[in-house]
């Protein structure tokens, strides 16, 4: 049995405060509970430190409401740090204090001056967000980032974050009007350039701000030459009290350019007021391919010379990555097919106002291209259109996150990884970074800006040996040196954090000038410290970097055979792809709905590891554990769960309750084991973990109602109209709501669904009628496998799915109904789903082995076969397709038929995916639009979120109100659309069932739409 776990509680003067500040009339949110402290205790960066506590503001006036608190002498040990998106890479918000977390409900864009340009929006708001709103207007916040679809506008000012597009753009610093900011005391200031005139009316002030002022002139004053002298003339230059532009092209003081990269050690950032730019109406990329990643670094400053806006580079490493993740098949066709001899792409893009000003962009580079050099180039191709170029950015956005998915303990990490050099001294700076990391026989991934001269480089390391996290302090020292030599800085983009450390090295006699600056704005040392710099006057030093706690360290306490039963999402590395803003990406619908990061996959590995690694202290053998479950059943400790029980509802505190929590609101569609590059499963995660928790605690009665339904429906089919009266009575429903735990349970639509799909012309499969068929005529028949779903409570796809195929020339069969074990697997039954998949799986593997094709129509049930059965069976696995599959495959058969069903009344249809088949085959929208078009017929995909289905999900009575909350935030609006009425057709049986529960009709499957188009032919 696995033990309870007492949690860590909240240091009594982080308690006493956070009490206080709710009785001041602070209207956000203030957690203190392990949980949601452990989730944000981590980053994209190597680093773990476990905050007291996490405070999320509604207003401007609440963070002045914490900052007024903590000036107070009483509190002046406590410390807050500010947090955006959390996809740091050097633990800049990380903090043993307060965080406070803007992107829970400061996230509003407050307005767009179109005839200006410029926007005012909260800290909290998403980059991407604010550019779906800017575009409206044909407009755009200029700094790119990869991560840009969670990264918030607050944590760009915080890091002054740039990206791809920066020697035209410039970094964040370059686009900031003004900012409202909340000093130490609480003091709330809206900052913007001043003249010499306002500058010396803000200095004659006497509190806060005429300090910062008085400083702000006298730095300029006194220490220009020594500024640049120290300050090296790059494009990325030092983020981080930016002495270099304190007076700017307009001789005007501006405070902006000291706080634009100050990561949170001056201010909190509560609003800020952007400059945007026209879009550009068109855009191109040429791809250069090198056969050596040196000579693709070694190319850049020529292709340079063809003035492009932007040009990027991934090596082979990045690219391999990039072709195994689901990211891949948008972009295929833009790649060289088969050959494995590229090791470096440039990508070199063009923007203008006309196709014209593109087109001369690209022979200005084609004819670079056609000029002798001595490196060797592997080709190019062009990529015409914004929509298609977007692609592209997308795949290079994902090599962050690609790169975490190496495979071994052995992952790329981000500690050197940001090092900015003159552009010119990019390549051999590279060579010896190589050569430096050779020694050490270490593989890393590269890709990066090579037009701005910084490049991304990640060496891979196992932070759970202790011998090799000493690497990152020798490599780190080495680098540092490296990068001076070079004429650059360690830190090009991604801020200091932590690695603050080398900046009184690098800055020298400048850096008791950062002090000064740090001490006037912050004299107790309370915002973000050990970050940039520290008041000269406090006895505290800087963080070092291998002397803050790391991931690592915590993983390597999770005993070994624990790590492996849960390795398939332990090794997320906070790159935070799960945070996507965009209500029309399948992943994560529950942080969607919620803002808790909690109910994320991030959230969800971080907690299960910490859960891990306190059971290992605790002395459980987790891998016993779960075998000792599997083999007993049911009655396992029954007596002694009954105990834990009554003591859970005394009041008992297990910190496997908020684990439980927080994976009990997991959907299980699968859609961040598809499309989180690091491919963490927190479906498997949740199944593994219920299977333990429930060990100890009873299940609650909807698990085992839940996991009967799917044998038990052919039992009750024949007491069908039985069954539907009950199911279809209000008062029956509200019965099972309250005592089972679910509601809105489908009604039955067939007694004998085997029955009606031989009346309607299929046969049943088994192995005597298999041996009987002919070779000749085993292409032209299929096996359907059928599911609990579509046979039970959809039949009629079933049936018009044999029609289909008949009409298409076909011999449909359809095998006999066996429970796939789906829901038992989603609750963690896990001894019961293997014994029904083994049992399953081996039928199917007959019928496989016939030769003869296996097809699923519901997705979330087939790729089961696929993934959970694989576990199982190992390669004797059956091969099972999904319906869009096996339709792709008979393309070239279906096109010959000649059956064009357009018609002049036919109208084009659109496509609404199941978030697991979309997420887990990006190809399947492709496949049935290759279907429709071989049939005459168009087929537009339309992208959407989670429907709110998700199975078994949207019938659980708690999750109502979520359900209901992403259908209207992704579905609604579609399926409401008068352009989309008689056209919509859905491919998942959740998602259909919504639409049925929740929209004004039914949408139908794409095979019976297909259908009813050749019955109208045939009937005109």
């Amino acid at each position: 049995m696995i033990s309870r776990l007492d949690q860590k509680t909240t240091n009594t003067l982080y308690s006493h405060f956070a009490r206080e500040l709710a009785s001041a009339g602070f209207s956000g949110d203030i957690e203190l509970g392990y949980a949601d402290r452990t989730v944000l205790a981590t980053d994209n960066s190597i680093y773990q430190v476990l905050p007291e506590g996490v405070l999320y503001p509604r207003s401007t006036a609440d963070i002045s409401k914490i900052l007024t608190l903590t000036n107070k002498s009483a509190y002046h040990q406590i410390v807050v740090s500010p947090r955006g998106g959390g996809t740091g890479t050097n633990g800049q918000s990380l903090t043993s204090g307060f965080m406070v977390d803007t992107s829970r409900y400061m996230h509003q864009v407050l307005e767009i001056n179109t005839r200006e340009r410029w926007a005012r929006v909260q800290s909290g708001v998403v980059k991407d967000y604010l550019n779906e709103l800017a575009a409206k207007e044909g407009l755009f916040f200029a700094p790119e980032l990869s991560t840009s679809n969670r990264a918030t506008v607050g944590g760009m000012v915080n890091t002054d974050a740039s990206g791809q597009g920066s020697v035209v753009y410039g970094k964040t610093r370059h686009h900031v009007l003004e900012l409202t900011s909340v000093l130490a005391d609480g003091t709330v200031w809206n900052s913007s350039p001043v003249d010499n005139d306002q500058l010396e009316q803000l200095c004659q002030r006497e509190d806060r701000i005429g300090e910062i002022y008085n400083t702000l002139k006298k730095t300029h004053c006194e220490h220009q030459q020594q500024v640049s002298d120290v300050f090296p003339n790059l494009n990325r230059n030092l983020t981080g009290y930016d002495l270099a532009n304190i007076v700017n092209k307009d001789n005007q003081h501006d405070l902006n350019a000291i706080l634009c990269g100050s990561e949170g050690t001056l201010a909190i950032i509560s609003e800020i007021k952007v400059n945007l730019l026209p879009i550009p109406k068109h855009s191109a990329l040429v791809l250069v391919f090198y056969r050596s990643f040196q000579d693709s670094l070694q190319d850049a400053q020529t292709l340079m010379s063809a003035v492009p806006d932007s040009i990027e580079t991934i090596d082979s490493r990045v690219l391999g990555l990039a072709k195994a993740d689901s990211v891949w098949e948008s972009v295929k066709d833009f790649f060289p097919g088969q050959r494995d001899d590229i090791d470096g792409i440039n990508f070199v893009e063009f923007t203008g106002d006309n196709e014209a000003e593109i087109q001369q962009g690209i022979d200005r580079l084609k004819a670079v291209l056609e000029q002798p050099v001595s490196i060797w180039r592997a080709g190019h191709s062009v990529v015409n259109g914004t929509g298609n170029v977007k692609k592209i950015w997308n795949m290079r956005k994902q090599a962050v996150g690609l790169l975490g998915n190496m495979k071994g303990d052995a992952r790329p990490i981000p500690f050197v990884e940001d090092v900015a050099v003159p552009p010119e001294n990019l390549a051999d700076f590279i060579q010896a970074f190589r050569a430096l990391l050779d020694s050490h026989h270490l593989s890393y991934g590269m890709f990066g800006h090579v037009d701005a001269g910084v490049l991304h480089v990640r060496p891979a390391i196992d932070m759970k040996d202790p011998e090799q996290e000493k690497l990152v302090r020798l490599i780190s020292d080495d680098v540092a040196a490296l990068a001076r030599s070079y004429g650059g800085v360690l830190w090009g983009e991604h801020g200091k954090g932590i690695r603050s450390e080398y900046a009184p090295d690098f800055f020298a006699e400048l850096y008791p000038v950062l002090q000064e600056i740090k001490g006037v704005f912050d004299p107790y040392n309370q915002l973000n410290p050990g970050k940039i710099a520290t008041p000269a006057s406090e006895p505290v030093q800087l963080l070092k970097i291998d002397e803050v706690p790391t991931r690592g360290q915590q993983d390597r306490e999770i005993e070994r055979n624990a790590f492996a039963a849960f390795t398939s999402s332990l090794y997320c590395n906070g790159n935070g792809a799960c945070f996507n803003y965009n209500p029309n990406s399948a992943m994560c619908p529950t942080w969607k709905a919620t803002y808790d990061r909690t109910q994320s996959p991030k959230g969800r590995s971080g907690l299960v590891r910490e859960w891990l690694r306190l059971q290992t202290a605790a002395g459980a053998d987790i891998a016993g554990e779960s075998h000792k479950i599997r083999q007993a059943g049911p009655l396992y400790n029954g007596g002694q769960k009954l105990i834990n029980l009554v003591n859970k509802w005394r009041g008992e505190e297990d910190f496997s309750h908020q684990v439980y929590g927080a994976l009990d609101n997991c959907m299980s569609c699968k859609s961040c084991a598809g499309q989180c590059p690091i491919q963490v499963n927190v479906p498997d995660l949740r199944s593994r973990y219920f299977e333990l928790y429930h060990g100890r605690y009873p299940r609650p009665v909807k698990h085992h109602v839940a996991g009967l339904l799917e044998p038990m429906l052919p039992v009750l089919a024949r007491i069908k109209p039985a069954y539907n009266l009950v199911m279809g009575w209000s008062v029956a429903n509200t019965l099972a709501s309250k005592t089972i735990g679910l509601q809105d349970i489908p009604v039955i639509t067939s007694s004998s669904p085997v029955n009606d799909c031989c009346r309607a012309g299929a046969a049943i499969a088994n192995r005597t009628l298999l041996n009987a068929i002919p070779d000749s005529e085993r292409d032209k028949t299929v096996i359907i496998i059928q599911d609990a779903f579509t046979s039970f409570f959809e039949t009629p796809l079933l049936t018009d799915l044999v029609e289909l195929l008949i009409r298409l020339g076909y011999r449909p069969l359809i095998a006999p109904y066996r429970p796939n074990g789906k829901v038992l697997h989603v609750y963690g039954f896990l001894g019961r789903f293997e014994k029904i998949a083994r049992t399953n799986g081996e039928e199917l593997k007959v019928l496989a082995d016939s030769g003869i094709s296996l097809v699923g129509i519901d997705a979330a049930v087939t790729l089961t076969y696929r993934d959970e059965y694989r576990e199982v069976m190992g390669d004797r696995s059956p091969e099972v397709l999904l319906l869009s599959e096996w339709f792709a495959k008979q393309s070239e058969t279906i096109r010959q038929l000649q059956l064009s069903l357009a018609s002049a009344e036919a109208e084009d249809f659109v496509l609404l995916g199941h978030c697991t088949e979309i997420s887990n085959l990006p190809a399947a929208p492709a496949q049935w639009q290759q279907l429709f078009s071989d049939l005459g017929l168009k087929l537009t995909y339309k992208a959407t979120g989670c429907c709110g289905m998700a199975g078994i999900y949207g019938h659980e009575t708690r999750n109502q109100e979520t359900s209901r909350k992403l259908y209207d935030m992704s579905w609604k609006e579609v399926v409401q659309n008068p352009e989309h009425n008689g056209r919509l057709v859905a491919t998942g049986y959740s998602c259909r069932s919504q639409v049925k529960r929740y929209g004004d009709g039914k949408i139908p499957h794409p095979v019976q739409a297909l259908l009813q188009v050749m019955k109208q032919q045939a009937l005109s």
